[in-house]
């Protein structure tokens, strides 16, 4: 199979995926990882094939050009899926892809953000227009609720109620919805962004968040805006899902379950708590020592 027969072959499994209600973020990320291969092979002058070899060849250049690891197991899983998904189609005879062992991930501790951070990042919204009052609750709804990016951009306007103070994650990572409480201060930022939101021109629309100028919000505009508020914040090396980072660490912090955290976070295994509280796993210990105070005998 050449590199027109998987072009031709994209849309076809973008329509599968859909149908299999993934997320617009999975489908894109899963249709980013065969384009990059694609690119590659022609760069290289290899016959894109999804075989073992050739795979491998692709992930080995990745790694050597600098990309993270995750990126190159992103790029792989994709292959993998795309590779199963024409098996099943009889498009291809066999998935030769179905043994292949994805990459190992780098151990690495990502920072969580802290109070001073926190208040820094929502202080960067202050304003009275559309932009600012969503980019203000979005960021109070992500840090409070722990909710992903990709899953707050897919809320529609009847996921929210305010009186309650919950919001309904209809479809997360895997398919798994659940829902999300929050307290006033969020209920209030959120208020005050859809009040302003009566005046767009998307008004009607059923989507919660929307661009300014008229426009429809976007997984990539809500990362570049909250990215340029953490720049103004003088926050380093900011990616949205250091909120949900920062969510895991607060909530163990202020004396939270870990069975409450996987149900409000939507994770179903014990060791993504590690994982995601590793940056503040110290800060927590050194707090609980003080309070059992061990030493006095």
């Amino acid at each position: 199979m050449d590199s027109s027969d998987i072009s031709d072959f994209l849309d076809s499994w973008t329509l599968h995926l859909a149908a299999e209600r993934k997320s617009a973020q999975t489908i894109k990320t899963y249709g980013d990882g065969v384009r990059a291969f694609l690119r590659w092979a022609v760069r290289v002058g290899a016959e894109p094939r999804l075989d073992r070899p050739t795979v491998n060849a692709f992930i080995a250049g990745l790694i050597a050009d600098g990309a993270e690891a995750a990126t190159a197991r992103s790029r792989q899983l994709a292959l993998r899926r795309f590779s199963a998904w024409l098996a099943d189609e009889g498009e291809i005879r066999a998935d030769q892809l179905v043994t292949l062992k994805p990459p190992k991930l780098d151990d690495k501790v990502v920072p969580a953000l802290n109070d001073e951070q926190l208040r820094a990042l929502t202080k960067a919204c202050a304003g009275r227009d559309l932009r600012d009052r969503r980019d203000e609750a979005i960021v109070r709804f992500m840090v409070e609720t722990g909710a992903r990016a990709g899953e707050v951009i897919d809320m529609t306007m009847g996921d929210l109620d305010l009186k309650q103070g919950t919001a309904v994650v209809r479809r997360g990572k895997g398919g798994k919805g659940r829902v999300v409480p929050f307290g006033d201060q969020t209920a209030r930022a959120l208020d005050r962004y859809l009040r302003i939101r009566r005046t767009h021109r998307l008004a009607q629309t059923p989507v919660v968040w929307l661009g300014d100028r008229g426009k429809g919000f976007t997984y990539d505009g809500l990362y570049e805006a909250l990215k340029r508020r953490a720049a103004v914040a003088g926050i380093e090396g900011f990616h949205p899902h250091v909120l949900r980072h920062t969510t895991a660490g607060r909530w163990l912090a202020a004396g939270g379950s870990e069975g409450g955290l996987m149900a409000m976070a939507g994770w179903s295994r014990r060791d993504m708590i590690d994982r995601y509280t590793r940056a503040t796993s110290e800060r927590r210990a050194a707090e609980e020592a003080r309070r059992l105070n061990l030493g006095d005998f």
